[in-house]
């Protein structure tokens, strides 16, 4: 272990805390799963009215640029031991991508052309910084260059439900904060902190830390105003331009 905290092995030597560990991971990847196949019923509309509306693209931009940094963070070629970033964010890179695919395909030419601008501008930020990653750093300077990288991208993505809980305060109503969305991101990030915690990695335990805190003032806010509000709708980072 260096000086950050990070682990260089995913074994302790105790079977108990491998269990542990192992089974905070596979939790995490199943409740960012629940979180990646939520914009779904965004993407039926879009493809029954023919027509991407007025939503926006770039929740799905970011977070394939950020599930492209994570992924890259948890590959043996600049972390040990955490497999089970890469599984999750491997994940979460083709359902993005899949949305992206679908936006592309249903949009009109003009916002056609943009969106697959943005696209090929994510490929090439994570092939330069895959370049730059490896041509200029040995292995442990590189896990610490690309974990601040995973670290700025997570929280900028923790951060986005800011804006909701904004809302809701102004509102008074949780109508467009899905309950299931709010407590699998909070489940998600607590899994994944006790999965960094438990390793020892700084750049895994800080940002899903955040987030734990942020999905536990959703909750908080969701008990609180939940009376007082209609009918749940989608998720208002899906539907923001």
């Amino acid at each position: 272990m260096n000086s950050l905290g990070l682990s260089a092995a995913v074994t302790s030597g105790s079977p108990v805390h491998d269990i542990f560990c192992y089974g905070a991971g596979i939790a995490g990847n199943i409740f960012a799963l629940v979180l990646f196949i939520s914009p779904l019923p965004t993407f039926k509309r879009i493809v029954r009215s023919g027509s991407t509306e007025q939503f926006s693209v770039m929740p799905y931009i970011y977070s394939l640029l950020n599930c492209l940094i994570c992924l890259w963070y948890g590959l043996p070629f600049v972390s040990y031991g955490v497999p089970l970033v890469a599984t999750v964010n491997s994940i979460g890179a083709v359902f993005q991508l899949a949305y992206t695919a679908v936006f592309i395909s249903f949009a009109d030419a003009k916002h056609r052309v943009k969106v697959s601008s943005l696209l090929a501008a994510v490929f090439c930020v994570f092939v330069l910084i895959v370049y730059v990653s490896l041509a200029m750093f040995d292995h442990q300077t590189r896990q610490i260059f690309v974990g601040y990288l995973s670290v700025a991208s997570l929280v900028f993505m923790f951060a986005s439900p800011l804006s909701i809980i904004n809302l809701v305060i102004k509102t008074r109503s949780v109508e467009y904060m899905p309950f299931y969305l709010s407590l699998s991101m909070f489940l998600m990030s607590v899994s994944f902190f006790a999965y960094g915690a438990l390793l020892h990695d700084f750049f895994i335990y800080i940002p899903n830390g955040i987030g734990a805190v942020l999905g536990a003032i959703q909750l908080l806010l969701y008990a609180y105003y939940r009376k007082g509000s209609r009918d749940e709708k989608l998720p208002l980072l899906v539907f923001v331009s």
